[in-house]
């Protein structure tokens, strides 16, 4: 397993070394001492799936405070653009955001630590995302920004007629409002 640095310190990209042969394959989706060898401490407690369909945006979101959780995440189907976002208030990066593709072909995941906004865009006809939390979610803590918040320009690779997102992704709120998290 190999975590790469984006151009935001503390996110990660994972590529795991992929074992084919003739019955499939075999990958490593998570090792805790690669994690902890390479910085990142974070016990996960629970795991979610999502299953979306073309053109499903689902963020920008994040839990604040006491609550704040890091992210693990990956495809075990389809294919969809995942979207990591700064909002740590005394970051030298506050406000800026990576994108990786992550794919069932490409085997990549993303590892996010607390204090980012996080969305993904759905580019196949569908995709299951899986992730893990380093802490339990909780519904008053939650907190976002519009996934096309003028802020941070996010191409999000989907034309503006065929998004679909829920009312929560339509949140007007901005970067001066950005609450406290637990680093």
């Amino acid at each position: 397993m190999k975590l790469v640095n984006t151009q935001i310190p503390d996110v990660f990209i994972i590529e795991p070394r992929v074992v084919e042969d003739t019955r499939g394959y075999f990958y490593e989706s998570y090792n805790e001492d690669e994690f902890i060898k390479n910085g990142i401490s974070c016990r996960f407690v629970q795991d979610n799936i999502s299953k979306s369909s073309y053109g499903v945006i689902r963020g920008l979101h994040c839990q604040s405070g006491e609550y704040s959780q890091a992210k693990l995440v990956r495809v075990l189907s389809g294919r969809i653009l995942d979207i990591a976002v700064d909002v740590r208030k005394n970051s030298k990066t506050f406000g800026k955001y990576v994108a990786v593709e992550l794919s069932e072909d490409n085997y990549r995941q993303i590892f996010i630590p607390r204090g980012f906004l996080h969305g993904f865009s759905v580019l196949s006809e569908s995709a299951v995302t899986a992730y893990k939390v380093d802490n339990y979610y909780n519904r008053q803590s939650e907190w976002g920004m519009r996934y096309d918040a003028p802020e941070f320009n996010i191409d999000w690779k989907i034309p503006a007629d065929k998004v679909i997102t829920s009312e929560k992704d339509r949140i007007e709120h901005s970067l001066k409002d950005v609450p406290e998290f637990s680093l």
